[in-house]
């Protein structure tokens, strides 16, 4: 298929309704996140579906639809990625799961929403890392994107339904007075998920010298679960 084919294909299932939704929903306003990107209207699922049906694509191609201004496709480039690299694990492939790994840090600038993030990171980096050395993450935590910053607390998500959560708290703390609120939700989001599929007990341990500096918003996403009255103890600074 050629690449003309591939684009005509994508936005033939967009949605101009759904244009302006999206640019708000995902700030494409002067001086947002998401200054300057552009949408097609393509709901998530029917993304997965043209990744599906673009999965063979040779990678020029999958580079191309990253390098895409248009959001969705870049989301499809990321979701073919996803999913070459599931069929690469089952067959024990371990060379081109390294390989797609290496190929999508070496991207991280086109992964430029947090959707884009979440969608694609621990399926991909975390799930490499999870018998590896795990400093790369680290090393993410300090970088000056904000992607990056997001990918390396998303990508533990792996981990911890694995059972393990050192490193999510760990890279918490680096990120624990991080300014921006799509850090903050990230890191919350996560902590969170520690108490849910982990331990509450640890998640509460963590929380115990953090929360009445951590950002609010951090806090509540990492407390959404807690019950009513103790949710209100946390927020009131009265734990």
């Amino acid at each position: 298929m050629e690449d003309k084919e591939i684009h005509e294909l994508i936005k033939s299932k967009g949605n101009t309704y759904k244009i302006k939704s999206n640019e708000w929903f995902f700030k494409t306003g002067k001086g947002e996140y998401g200054e300057g990107d552009k949408f097609l209207g393509i709901i998530v699922p029917e993304c997965r579906k043209l990744a599906k049906e673009l999965k063979d694509v040779p990678d020029s191609q999958v580079e191309m639809l990253l390098g895409s201004e248009y959001h969705e496709e870049r989301l499809i480039a990321l979701l073919i990625l996803v999913h070459n690299y599931e069929i690469a694990k089952k067959s024990k492939n371990e060379k081109e799961c390294g390989r797609i790994y290496k190929y999508y840090l070496a991207h991280t600038e086109r992964i430029n929403n947090w959707d884009l993030v979440d969608l694609s990171c621990h399926h991909i980096v975390g799930d490499y890392l999870l018998d590896k050395d795990r400093k790369i993450l680290y090393k993410l935590a300090k970088s000056k994107l904000i992607w990056e910053r997001r990918i390396s607390i998303i990508s533990t998500y792996t981990f911890i339904v694995k059972g393990e959560y050192e490193d999510t708290f760990a890279i918490s703390d680096m990120l624990l007075h991080d300014e921006h609120d799509l850090i903050q939700k990230a890191v919350g989001w996560m902590l969170r998920e520690v108490g849910k599929r982990v331990s509450m007990d640890n998640l509460k341990d963590f929380l115990k010298t953090r929360y009445m500096v951590m950002p609010r918003t951090m806090l509540r996403y990492s407390i959404e679960k807690f019950p009513d009255v103790e949710r209100r103890r946390y927020i009131e600074g009265k734990v």
